[in-house]
């Protein structure tokens, strides 16, 4: 059974630093694409930052120079450095590991509050 946690997230000051760990168990598939995505109601899950398999990586416009994601392939891990944090940043952040377009897991969540 293939299960995706995420860990590392907490109540941070703004201007804090924090960093998310999404570990991936119990695969039988190679994995193409490592994402985190965050979501704070009411708004939509969006996308902050993804890496591919070789290691190319694509961040949103408000991650970009903040936030790093890294992956240990070895490992089946992936990593999300978040820099300057905001409370804009304040969300519940998921891990999405992608197969194919159409095969796919999502881990639970974790919560990351930004907030003096």
């Amino acid at each position: 059974q293939v299960q995706v946690v995420e860990s590392g997230g907490a109540l941070v000051q703004p201007g804090g630093s924090l960093r998310l760990s999404c570990a991936v168990s119990g695969r039988h598939f190679d994995i193409n694409e490592m994402a985190w995505f965050r979501q704070a109601p009411p708004k939509a899950r969006e996308m902050v930052a993804r890496i591919t398999s070789d290691g190319n990586t694509n961040y949103a416009d408000s991650a970009e120079g903040r936030f790093t994601i890294s992956r240990d392939n070895a490992k089946d891990m992936a990593y999300l450095q978040m820099d300057s944090l905001k409370p804009e940043d304040t969300a519940v952040y998921y891990c999405k590991v992608t197969v194919t377009s159409n095969w796919y897991y999502w881990g639970q969540g974790t919560q990351v509050t930004v907030s003096s």
